[in-house]
């Protein structure tokens, strides 16, 4: 009979610990730190797979024509700034946020561009 109630009993721990960040004095500092905290480790593991992927298809790197690859690492190193340049972009307004949304479609586009051209046949 429990075992049906299990989501709602752990969807009010969550909202019980995000009650007690909240009201609790010096929460919002604490709480501002352990995001902050797991930001950090979200991107330092998205680094490290990028690592390993450039590890793994480092012959398929190498064999990619030099205009694809600067399109390639251009595309990246888009979406490095424009998530870096979040903050900023976010607090001009709504201009801002249609200018990260397209910054971020341009670099998808361009990644998909280089793996439509590793994908076509000569």
């Amino acid at each position: 009979m429990l075992e049906r109630f299990k989501f709602p009993i752990y969807l009010l721990i969550v909202a019980l610990i995000a009650l007690v960040f909240t009201v609790a004095p010096g929460g919002g500092n604490a709480l501002n730190t352990i995001l902050t905290a797991l930001m950090i480790a979200f991107f330092t593991a998205i680094a490290f797979l990028g690592v390993r992927m450039f590890r793994d298809y480092r012959f398929n790197l190498d064999t990619l024509e030099d205009r694809e690859r600067f399109v390639l690492y251009a595309a990246l190193a888009g979406v490095v700034l424009t998530f870096t340049a979040t903050n900023r972009l976010f607090a001009s307004g709504g201009v801002g946020v249609l200018l990260w949304i397209c910054l971020l479609a341009l670099c998808a586009f361009g990644l998909f561009w280089v793996y439509g051209q590793t994908r076509r046949y000569n």
